[in-house]
């Protein structure tokens, strides 16, 4: 026979397990530092730059 389970209690133990994994999303998405940002556009912007000084005219 099959066990019987709360839904309640399990719709929470998921809720509880799938929040480290949505805290570390958030960590790698909005935990950097201003100078890491600053970085990272800096980055893009000469990589832009340097695809854009070798376009064909």
């Amino acid at each position: 026979m099959a066990e019987i389970i709360n839904f309640n209690k399990a719709r929470k133990a998921r809720a509880r397990a799938e929040k480290p994994i949505r805290a570390q999303e958030n960590r790698a998405r909005f935990g950097r530092t201003r100078a890491e940002k600053q970085a990272e556009a800096a980055e893009k912007a000469r990589i832009a730059k340097t695809l854009d000084d070798a376009r064909r005219d």
